[in-house]
């Protein structure tokens, strides 16, 4: 397992982006509905996601600036799959999504930062090479079936 990305909420996309290049010497790798920036400072698609979330934005969890997850890449679906019944032995609640891009498990740590557990599928059969700004709820049993 390895760290894949840091996703931040952020006010204004475009003095986000400039901070982050002009700091890390990153790159947009990708960028969605002027709403989300996808920025590689190496190899990979992304090291860090932003996402645009407004000037005024003020609510303490649906609306905050600051660090939306944490995640980390699992090479398998058995890995994911692994992770997921780790969750579960833990008793932690988690929601499991289709990216297309990436089949993702969402949950939290105990202090309550969110943690991203995912499996990417942009190469995969049935995978999307880009995410288009949707995601739907994915089951466990569709994991099972790669695993």
């Amino acid at each position: 397992m390895k760290i894949g990305h840091v996703h931040l909420r952020v006010k204004n996309l475009k003095r986000a982006e400039d901070f982050y290049m002009k700091l890390l010497g990153a790159s947009c790798s990708e960028r969605v509905n002027n709403q989300y920036s996808f920025l590689s400072i190496g190899k990979a698609h992304h090291d860090i996601a932003l996402q645009e979330i407004g000037e005024f934005a003020r609510h303490p969890t649906q609306d905050m600036v600051g660090l939306y997850h944490t995640a980390f890449e699992v090479s398998d679906a058995k890995e994911l799959l692994n992770a997921i019944e780790c969750l579960e032995g833990l008793g932690s609640e988690y929601s499991l999504v289709d990216h297309g891009i990436s089949w993702a498990a969402y949950t939290s740590d105990p202090d309550g930062n969110g943690v991203e557990i995912y499996l990417d599928r942009r190469n995969a059969k049935g995978g999307s090479a880009r995410w288009n700004g949707e995601s739907r709820r994915l089951t466990k049993g569709e994991i099972g079936a790669l695993a």
